[in-house]
């Protein structure tokens, strides 16, 4: 069996409504020329919709659009060797900026928040948390989140930006000045290590925005889940945004087990929400996606600790308390974990205008579920799954299937093996006929599993971006094979394996799965761009995203559908825009049609999502950030680019 890693690309992606306020309107009509359409939170909307509802920029003039300007931190690292002397990669810059009347907000992969100028992105203030960056391999900050007093709006800090760091703190920024909010906590910040048992800083640390739900702020963390099973808690906590005071914590613990370690400490182990949080101010609830419970690849250890794992879970807001949970994967040892925020909007089901939550997974399904008691919205069939499992594990007989939307991923088999030559492609067919293959949800084994979809996607944090009106859902899919094979314990240090999953009987190995040439051993598109009608259930049209133009020397250019990471933005004209794809462009999309209407070259990859925001002249931004990948196929960058039309145009 070829097992061969390629470098950058095969380790790209292993990680990786009308009950809603208009929350991007500040004043009038989009129509108007003088109104101001912002982009208030990481998502557009505390709902995570990814939608702007500005339309200077169209299909007919959207060819026309030039860059406005360009901000540069400084932020950004080669990969190499560190002064200790451990190797890690470059860094990766995903972040998505806010928009607050006419400030953008955006943090660094080294957790420095920049306030910038939304016409000319000239610089406000900087704030330096002062991290200890050489201490983390992977340095990611997908966005900031703002808060706003209604008491006294002129005072010092009575609008706040929030900021995880890498490094486990919670910090509170005036939003005016770049200065700590000194009331907050201590100093400005709150010690998000407090509570949890003892571990290595890379094993914790926050990635994603902090969610804001009335006078809380509320945020998980991202925790290394394919280390041990004993890892920190995966517990969600809120805080006061004036004082900082812890109002409630929920650790993913199911009702009747152990809550406490014996050091007092949150019970270590728990599933983790790493990902975006959501909230519907108008019920008071709090969407978490979880991840699943670590280690990734074996569960025998459990004993249902996994109630909540790879689940969607509503908590109220006043207390923490479950609501309902939903589970996407019983029992998941695919780490398949939620990856993408919870998205809000009111679906259009048989002339009623529904309160839905919409999930993608990794998996490529889609669930449709009731924001009030989290029921399916449509049918979901449990359907018997393979089984034997390796020696010491369990596995459930049945996984959920849901209906209405596409499954965006079937199975495949050494038929489908493809390769830019016989050999490779030969190559490719007998690695995957060595390889146990029963579909999606084939357990891991000793000898090898064809793991398709793998950990990446699927769908992934990028995605979706919907358009409320028309009731269209688009999203980035990666359709690239992996292998996945568990190591018995005795083999581990001799081999030199990867996945520890220490406190197991296992460690494990898996990869993209490539040919000789290094490419993926199925036929491209490596990804897409999708968009659904979410009240017919149809893949509209499904284009491949991005070329092989700069992962690939010349003349394979021509390649199209490649590696993607990142997702897309919507806009009531009809735009879909995304970059994601490992290739140094930004694109618009016809959201009808799917046809290509503008590309511009960038300085690397943009595996970001970007947004969009319209300013009381009435001129319209496109903002992207452009800095590669952690996984190095692309060089690294600190670029966050606007673009706008011609002022001859607007």
């Amino acid at each position: 069996m070829n097992k061969t890693r390629t470098g950058a690309l095969a380790t790209i992606l292993a990680v990786a409504s009308t009950l809603l306020p208009p929350v991007w309107a500040e004043t009038e009509s989009p129509t108007s020329s003088s109104s101001a359409i912002g982009w208030p939170a990481f998502g557009s909307t505390p709902g995570g919709l990814h939608y702007s509802p500005a339309r200077q920029i169209t299909r007919d003039n959207v060819a026309r659009l030039e860059q406005a300007w360009v901000h540069n931190s400084g932020d950004f690292r080669e990969g190499g060797r560190l002064p200790s002397g451990a190797y890690a990669p470059q860094s990766s810059f995903q972040v998505t900026p806010i928009l607050i009347a006419d400030t953008l907000y955006y943090c660094t992969p080294f957790n420095r928040v920049f306030a910038l100028d939304a016409e000319t992105g000239l610089e406000k203030w900087v704030f330096d948390p002062e991290l200890e960056a050489d201490a983390y391999q992977l340095p990611n900050c997908r966005g900031v989140s703002s808060w706003q007093s209604d008491d006294s709006p002129e005072s010092a800090c009575s609008h706040r930006i929030f900021t995880g760091t890498l490094d486990s703190r919670l910090i509170a920024i005036d939003g005016a000045t770049g200065k700590r909010c000194e009331d907050f906590g201590d100093n400005g910040e709150v010690d998000l290590t407090a509570g949890l048992s003892e571990h290595a800083n890379v094993e914790y640390g926050v990635t994603s925005p902090p969610a804001i739900l009335g006078d809380l702020v509320i945020t998980g963390a991202m925790v290394l889940d394919g280390v041990r099973v004993d890892v920190p808690s995966g517990v969600v906590r809120a805080y006061d945004t004036r004082t900082g005071e812890l109002r409630w914590a929920w650790n993913p613990v199911p009702d009747d087990a152990r809550k406490l370690e014996a050091d007092g400490s949150y019970r270590s182990g728990t599933t983790n929400v790493w990902s975006i949080i959501s909230v519907d101010e108008a019920r008071n609830l709090v969407f978490v996606p979880t991840g699943n419970t670590s280690p990734d690849f074996y569960g025998g250890h459990r004993e249902g600790l996994d109630e909540y794992s790879s689940s969607l879970i509503a908590l109220d807001g006043d207390n923490g308390r479950v609501v309902w949970n939903y589970q996407f994967v019983h029992h998941d040892i695919w780490d398949f974990d939620t990856p993408s925020q919870p998205t809000l909007v009111d679906l259009q089901i048989n002339g009623e205008t529904v309160p839905a939550v919409i999930q993608m997974t990794k998996m490529g399904m889609t669930w449709a579920l009731h924001r009030e008691t989290g029921e399916p919205l449509y049918p979901v069939e449990e359907r018997a799954v393979p089984q034997d499992p390796v020696a010491g594990e369990y596995l459930s007989p049945t996984q959920p299937f849901p209906s209405h939307f596409p499954h965006l991923l079937g199975r495949i088999s050494a038929d489908d093996a493809w390769g830019l030559t016989f050999w490779d492609k030969g190559s490719c067919r007998k690695a995957m006929a060595a390889l146990r293959n029963d579909g999606i949800y084939t357990p891991p084994s000793t000898e090898g599993t064809l793991y398709y979809p793998g950990n990446a996607g699927g769908n992934n944090w990028g995605s979706p971006a919907i358009q409320p009106d028309q009731q269209m859902l688009f999203t980035v899919t990666i359709r690239i094979p992996n292998f996945l094979q568990l190591i018995p314990r005795a083999e581990c240090e001799a081999q030199g394996r990867y996945g520890s999953q220490q406190g197991t009987p296992y460690c494990h190995t898996t990869d993209f799965l490539m040919s000789p040439l290094g490419i993926p051993c199925t036929e491209p598109p490596w990804s897409t761009l999708d968009a659904i009608d979410m009240v017919s259930g149809e893949l509209r049209w499904s284009v491949p995203l991005g070329t092989s133009r700069d992962i690939a020397p010349f003349p394979a250019w021509w390649i199209k559908g490649v590696p993607a990471i990142g997702g897309p933005a919507v806009t009531d004209s009809d735009l879909v825009f995304v970059g994601a794809a490992m290739e140094h462009a930004f694109r618009a999309f016809d959201a009808t049609t799917g046809k290509e209407l503008w590309k511009v070259r960038l300085p690397t990859a943009a595996n970001s999502i970007p947004m969009t925001y319209q300013l009381a002249d009435g001129r319209q931004f496109v903002v992207i950030a452009a800095g590669g990948h952690w996984g190095g196929i692309n060089p690294p960058g600190d670029h966050l680019i606007a673009f706008a039309l011609p002022a001859a145009d607007e």
